[in-house]
C-alpha cells in the first residue's frame, strides 16, 4: 500500500503539472501567431506609407519576439513530453502492483527448453520472472538481464557487488524513474546501433592541413566577394558564379564520404539522442556502489558523454544537409560538407573503438535499474545470505513463491549436501509450486536480488531441473524419449558441475506405473553416486521406500490434504509420506453431480 500510495500521488502531481504546462503551450501559440502577423503588418505599413523606419524597426522587434517565444514554446513542449513520459513510468508501476505486466516485455524470445532450469522455473514468457522484473529500455539491457537470470554459476564476490548496486539503486527512485522515462517512446535497438557503428569501420584517416587551408580561403573569398559586391566594386554576378562554382567543388569532393556517413543517420539519430540522455544521467548520478562506480568510471574516464554528444551533433548536421536548399547554401557559403565530414572522421578515429564498451556499460546499468525497481516494489522480500561453501547449502524459513503475492503459503525447508528429498502428495496439493519456489528464490539470490522468505542461507552451486518435458513431433521425439534425453542431459551436467541441486517433478511420466517406478529407482540409485543433491516430487508412494533402503541419504516429505465433505489443501510441507489422495474423491463428486444433473433434467 505504501508503494501504491506513492505512485498514485506522483501520477496526480504530474497530471496537474502537465495540464498547467499545456496551457502555457496554448498561450505561446497565440503569442507566436500575434507576433508573426503584427510583424507582417508592420512591414506592410512601412512599404505602403512614408513613415520612416519606425515600422521597419517594429517589424524587426516583433520577429525577434517571435523567435524567442518559439524557443520557449519548444522548451515547454519538451517539458510536457518529459512529464508525460515520467507519468507513464509511474502508471506502469501501478499496473505492476495490480498484477498487470503487459506493459513490459515478457522475454519470450529467450525461452529455451534445453536450458538447465529457466524453462521449468518460468523465468521467461508470459507472467514470468523476467516479465515481472524487466523494465529495460534498451535491447542490450534486456539481453543483459536475461543473461543474468540464466547464468547459473556466479562468484560469491560478483553476487555481492550486484546486490550492493541493486540496493543502492532501489533507494534512488527519482534517478531510476528519470532513466526509465527515456524509454517511453520505444525500446532502443542496441544491436541496430552496433551494426551501424560496425558499418562505418574502415581504413584510418589522415587529416592533411592543405584541404583545411583551402576551405578557409574559399570561405573567406566568398564573403569578401559579397562585401565587394555590396560596395559596388565588383558585379554581383561574379559572386553568384563563384557561389555555384564553390558548391560544385565541395559537392564533388565530399559527396562519396557524405553518402557513406548519411547511411548512419536514419539508423542511429533518434537512439543516439536518447543515449546521450542516459549517459548523462549515469555519469551525474553520484552512485557509490562498486559495480556502479565501475560503470561510471568507464563512461567518464573515456569521455563517453562527449563522444556521444559529438556524434549526435554530427548526425544532426548530416540530417540537415539532406535538405537540398540548406545544403547548397551551407556548402556555397561555408564549405560545410568538408568540415562536417572532417569532424565525422576525427570522431571515428578518436572514439569508435570504445563505443561498444560504452554501450555495454549502458546495457549493464539498464539491467541493474530493472532489478532495483523489482527490489523497490517488493519491500517484504529480504536479502539472502550467500556463504562460501564447497557443497550445496540451502536453508530457508518462511519461503514462499514470488508470483503468489499475499496468497502465498510459506514453508521452512533445509537441504543438505548429497541428500535426496522425496516429496509426495495429492494432485494440486502444492508439490510443483514448492519445487519452483525452491528454484526461483535461488535464482533471485544468485542475481543479487531479494528473495521471498523470512530467512535464507545458500551457497553457490549449480541448478538443474526437469519438470516440464515436452515431445517434439517435428524431430520425431516422443514424450518418453524427450524425458530420457533430459535425464541424459542432467547426468552430463552433474558430471561437469560437481555440486548440483537437481529438481525433478515425476521421473519418467511417459511410461506405465511399474516401469516408471523401477526406472525411477534405477535412476536415483545411479545418480546418488555423483556429488549431487536432489528434490524429487512424485505420486508413486512406493518410491518413498528409498528412505528405508538408504536412510542416511533419502528423506520423505509430503503435502497432505484433508478429506471430508470437501478437499482441504494446507500447502504446508511436513516430514513423512502422503496418505490421502484426491483423484478418486474428486471424480466421484463429478460423477455424482452429473447423475444428479441428468435426473433433474429428465421429464
Amino acid at each position: 500500500m505504501e508503494r501504491r500510495g506513492y505512485y498514485s500521488e506522483k501520477v496526480c502531481l504530474l497530471t496537474a503539472d502537465i495540464k498547467r504546462f499545456r496551457k502555457r503551450n496554448t498561450a505561446f501559440v497565440v503569442c507566436e501567431l500575434a507576433a508573426f502577423i503584427l510583424s507582417i503588418a508592420s512591414v506592410a505599413v512601412y512599404v505602403s506609407t512614408e513613415t520612416g523606419y519606425t515600422f521597419l524597426y517594429l517589424a524587426g522587434l516583433l520577429l525577434a519576439g517571435y523567435v524567442l517565444i518559439r524557443q520557449q514554446d519548444v522548451r515547454n513542449s519538451h517539458r510536457v513530453e518529459t512529464l508525460e513520459n515520467t507519468r507513464n513510468v509511474y502508471l506502469q508501476e501501478l499496473s505492476y502492483l495490480d498484477g498487470d505486466f503487459s506493459h513490459f516485455d515478457d522475454g519470450a524470445k529467450y525461452i529455451n527448453s534445453g536450458h538447465p532450469y529457466t524453462y521449468d522455473m518460468d523465468v521467461f514468457g508470459h507472467d514470468s520472472l523476467f516479465n515481472r522484473i524487466n523494465r529495460t529500455i534498451t535491447t542490450g539491457g534486456s539481453d543483459e538481464l536475461a543473461s543474468t537470470l540464466s547464468c547459473g554459476l556466479l562468484r560469491r564476490e560478483r553476487i555481492r557487488q550486484s546486490r550492493e548496486a541493486i540496493a543502492e539503486l532501489a533507494i534512488r527512485e527519482e534517478l531510476r524513474t528519470k532513466f526509465l522515462a527515456h524509454g517511453q517512446q520505444g525500446t532502443i535497438n542496441t544491436a541496430e546501433i552496433l551494426s551501424a557503428l560496425h558499418g562505418i569501420e574502415g581504413r584510418e584517416y589522415k587529416f592533411p592541413l592543405l584541404p583545411s587551408i583551402l576551405a578557409i580561403i574559399a570561405t573567406v573569398s566568398v564573403w569578401l566577394g559579397i562585401g565587394l559586391a555590396i560596395t559596388g566594386l565588383i558585379p554581383a554576378s561574379i559572386v553568384m558564379i563563384w557561389l555555384f562554382f564553390q558548391f560544385g567543388i565541395v559537392f564533388v569532393t565530399n559527396n562519396a564520404a557524405f553518402r557513406e556517413a548519411t547511411k548512419v543517420v536514419n539508423r542511429m539519430h533518434k537512439e543516439l539522442r536518447i543515449y546521450v540522455g542516459l549517459i548523462s544521467i549515469i555519469v551525474k548520478s553520484d552512485l557509490k556502489s562498486e559495480e556502479c562506480q565501475q560503470i561510471i568510471q568507464t563512461l567518464t574516464g573515456q569521455s563517453a558523454l562527449e563522444s556521444f554528444t559529438q556524434l549526435e551533433h554530427i548526425l544532426g548536421g548530416l540530417d540537415r544537409q539532406g535538405n537540398p536548399l540548406y545544403r547548397f547554401l551551407s556548402d556555397a557559403f561555408f564549405c560545410y560538407d568538408y568540415w562536417l565530414i572532417r569532424r565525422f572522421r576525427q570522431w571515428k578515429v578518436s572514439y569508435l573503438p570504445r563505443m561498444e564498451d560504452w554501450i555495454s556499460c549502458v546495457s549493464q546499468f539498464d539491467a541493474l535499474v530493472s532489478m532495483a525497481t523489482f527490489r523497490y516494489n517488493e519491500p517484504s522480500a529480504i536479502d539472502a545470505e550467500v556463504i562460501e561453501a564447497n557443497e550445496v547449502v540451502y536453508d530457508a524459513e518462511g519461503l514462499r513463491h514470488p508470483f503468489l503475492g499475499e496468497k502465498a503459503v510459506s514453508n521452512d525447508f533445509a537441504i543438505c549436501d548429497s541428500h535426496y528429498y522425496i516429496i509426495t502428495g495429492a494432485n494440486m496439493a502444492g508439490k510443483s509450486t514448492f519445487l519452483r519456489t525452491i528454484g526461483v528464490n535461488y535464482i533471485l539470490a544468485m542475481c543479487g536480488m531479494p528473495v521471498f522468505a523470512q530467512r535464507m542461507k545458500v551457497s553457490v552451486f549449480s541448478l538443474f531441473s526437469s519438470m516440464r518435458t515436452t515431445d517434439d513431433l517435428t524431430q520425431g521425439i516422443s514424450y518418453f524419449n524427450a524425458e530420457l534425453l533430459r535425464l541424459q542431459q542432467l547426468i552430463r551436467h552433474c558430471q561437469q558441475y560437481p555440486h548440483t541441486l537437481i529438481i525433478l517433478d515425476e521421473i519418467l511420466k511417459g511410461t506405465n506405473s511399474l516401469d516408471k517406478l523401477n526406472g525411477s529407482r534405477l535412476f536415483l540409485e545411479s545418480i546418488q553416486h555423483l556429488p549431487v543433491t536432489g528434490i524429487i516430487a512424485t505420486h508413486d508412494l512406493e518410491l518413498s521406500k528409498m528412505a528405508d533402503q538408504f536412510p542416511l541419504r533419502f528423506h520423505n516429505y509430503c503435502f497432505e490434504i484433508e478429506l471430508s465433505d470437501h478437499v482441504t489443501y494446507t500447502y504446508k510441507i511436513t516430514p513423512g509420506v502422503a496418505r490421502n489422495q484426491n483423484a478418486t474423491f474428486l471424480l466421484k463428486n463429478i460423477v455424482l453431480k452429473e447423475e444428479l444433473y441428468k435426473v433433474s433434467e429428465s421429464p
